[in-house]
């Protein structure tokens, strides 16, 4: 099995060194390079090809939002970014995940928590950390109720069970979760999912969450 490609882009010398070790030490996972800031990010992910991003949001030159931006609207992307914070409903981090980030991560995490988090940015299978990434979606769908480009939406191309699944996505649920709920098999929520990023032209779950908010397929809760 091909081992998954972490690029690590902090400012801070210890975060990068310090994820380094951790990950380095996880059967499947290996560190192929680090960047000191986003431009240094752009130009690792052009070199080194990686699977994974762990972006930091704020450093110098260029921020992990525009960095974030230029990776993954580049034609024929296929990284996965993962957004690294302080606090889990850091402001910076809606902005992050409409730039194409592909969920985020605490810099407290765990081993465990970070390995785990890299496995499921590179599937794109899941939210990460649903109850956290589905409260942070809705806030974000809130904040940035301003003007905004215009969306291209898509969503009607869907069917009427794809975009049941979208919506359930948006609501933070798993595979597992939306089959019981269905009552279908999870390979056929499995299927229903692929066909939706296709159809939408998007790159995983997260995204898809993001847009069924931004089209208003789905309100936060509350609003």
């Amino acid at each position: 099995m091909t081992a998954i490609r972490v690029l690590i882009a902090d400012d801070q010398m210890m975060v990068r060194q310090g994820f380094t070790v951790l990950l380095n030490a996880e059967p499947g996972i290996e560190v192929v390079g680090q960047a000191v800031d986003g431009a240094d990010a752009v130009e690792k992910v052009a070199e080194l090809a990686p699977d994974v991003v762990l972006m930091d949001i704020r450093m110098p030159r260029l921020g992990g939002i525009e960095a974030t931006r230029i990776i993954t609207g580049a034609d024929g992307a296929t990284v996965k970014v993962l957004v690294l914070t302080t606090f889990d409903l850091d402001e910076y981090v809606y902005e992050a995940l409409r730039a194409g980030a592909s969920g985020f991560l605490l810099k407290d995490a765990s081993a465990d928590e970070l390995a785990h988090a890299v496995r499921v940015v590179a599937e794109g299978e899941a939210l990460l950390a649903p109850n956290i990434t589905k409260r942070l979606i809705a806030e974000f769908a809130r904040v940035s109720a301003g003007p905004r480009a215009p969306l291209k939406d898509r969503t009607g191309e869907l069917t009427e069970r794809e975009t049941e699944v979208l919506a359930l996505i948006a609501q933070g649920l798993s595979n597992t979760e939306i089959a019981v709920r269905l009552v279908v098999a999870e390979q056929t929520v499995k299927t229903h999912v692929g066909r939706i990023l296709a159809k939408l032209g998007l790159r995983d779950r997260t995204q898809a969450a993001v847009h069924a908010y931004e089209t208003g397929l789905v309100r936060p809760s509350g609003y």
